[in-house]
């Protein structure tokens, strides 16, 4: 697609804004420390794990009603309050440290992560078509994934020292100050909703083919309406529900495993000082995993299932290692499986016609953290039956079903990105 060079700034400024804004949400120093913070003032594993739940149930509760509510007043004004929420809640933490100030703050985190979901694809997605460069979607999430792997790599370096220095209150301020710098840089979004429909400028695309569905402009329709809408359309066309289901079944379980790697890294026999070094190698994986993202557009269906069958392969063969070396292909599967999550988001996004795009985007949201939530007990049974590495191994088994199931089915008739290959079964 040829774009006009008057549009290449307004380009630029939008994938700016959207790399920062990536950057500072995951910049927050409590992330390697919340869990000793907790333990510190005495709660107990069991109360720590009831966190975690509240935490996701949060999400759960708040994901697709907040994508109704993006598309019924804006994108970007959510965008704004998403990390308000938690740095309320980080503040909670440090300056009254219990299990309610805790379970407050995880509940303002879930919802801040509510917040965000749905809203930033879905106008990231618009804008770029407003300008004629949907096809640069796939390209610009890639490396907005990849700037939240740099910030919270960055927060694995900065947490301790500056905990050594400050303290947990040092940390707490910093995590609350890069929230704070998150909201401002998210005003700089734009965001175009016209007041009636409106033929794209460059031509007929998704973006446009939401505003003919609405009859007095998406801020019009109502939250209520939006939320039917996005169900709807989740719910009655075959492709959008395909690639709706495609995100959980790819983005769920080694969501899931990132929280246990540093379990595993120890049972390879490390010195614990030594773990971030093999967690290093995963943040670097992934980093590549989102670059490769443009490359990953031209990938067919059974293209798209070759690349699921060697991020489970790695995945597999890297954790039965059971030495450090196994993290090298540990981080080819977290390489893989970033650039998979990247692609079932553009293939989502190319398949949604109608007005509520963030609605739909938090369908797929919801659908993780459900998965997510059965995948920790699964894991917490099979890893204390036969350890982390068996676990890890077992995890690969669905991706390899989801691989024959997309190389099984039927080509879909709705229209690939831009014009593109990527998972159009």
């Amino acid at each position: 697609m040829i774009i006009s060079p008057a549009r290449v700034p307004a380009i630029r400024r939008l994938a700016g804004t959207l790399y920062g804004y990536a950057f500072l949400t995951d910049l927050v120093l409590l992330y390697p420390v919340y869990v000793l913070l907790f333990s510190d003032t005495g709660l107990s594993v069991g109360q720590i794990s009831s966190l975690f739940v509240l935490w996701s149930a949060t999400g759960i509760v708040l994901e697709v009603p907040s994508g109704a509510w993006a598309d019924a007043v804006s994108r970007r004004l959510l965008l704004v309050l998403a990390p308000l929420l938690p740095a309320a809640g980080f503040a909670c933490w440090v300056l009254a440290p219990s299990y309610p100030a805790f379970a407050v703050g995880f509940l303002l985190w879930g919802a801040g992560g509510a917040l965000r979901s749905g809203a930033l694809e879905a106008l990231v997605f618009t804008e770029l078509d407003r300008l004629g460069a949907s096809d640069r979607y796939a390209r610009v999430m890639g490396r907005a994934r990849t700037a939240e792997v740099l910030g919270a790599a960055g927060s694995g370096a900065l947490a301790w020292p500056v905990l050594a220095v400050g303290g947990y209150p040092g940390v707490g301020a910093a995590s609350v100050l890069a929230c704070l710098l998150a909201a401002a840089v998210a005003t700089l979004f734009p965001e175009h909703r016209p007041a009636r429909p409106a033929e794209s400028p460059t031509g007929p695309g998704p973006a446009a083919a939401e505003r003919r569905g609405q009859p007095d402009g998406d801020a019009d329709l109502g939250w209520l309406a939006t939320l039917r809408a996005g169900l709807a359309e989740a719910r009655a066309d075959r492709a959008v529900r395909a690639a709706l289901l495609l995100v959980p079944a790819v983005t769920a379980i080694w969501g899931g495993l990132d929280e246990y790697t540093g379990l595993l890294a120890r049972d390879t026999g490390v010195a614990d000082a030594a773990v971030p070094l093999l967690l290093l190698l995963l943040w670097a994986g992934m980093t590549a995993g989102g670059l490769l993202a443009p490359a990953g557009e031209r990938l067919t269906t059974r293209g798209y299932a070759g690349l699921l069958v060697l991020a489970a392969s790695a995945l597999a063969a890297g954790a039965l290692v059971g030495r450090p070396a196994g993290f090298l292909l540990l981080a080819v599967a977290f390489a893989a499986f970033q650039l998979a999550t990247v692609l079932a988001d553009v293939r989502l996004q190319a398949r949604i016609t109608g007005p509520s795009r963030a609605t739909v985007t938090s369908v797929a949201g919801m659908a993780t953290d459900l998965t997510i939530i059965a995948f920790y007990g699964g894991y917490a049974v099979v890893a204390g039956a036969a350890g982390n590495a068996v676990a890890f191994a077992l995890a690969a088994l669905p991706y390899l079903a989801v691989a024959g199931r997309l190389v099984c089915s039927r080509p879909s008739r709705a229209r690939p990105a831009a014009g593109k290959s990527v998972v159009t079964g």
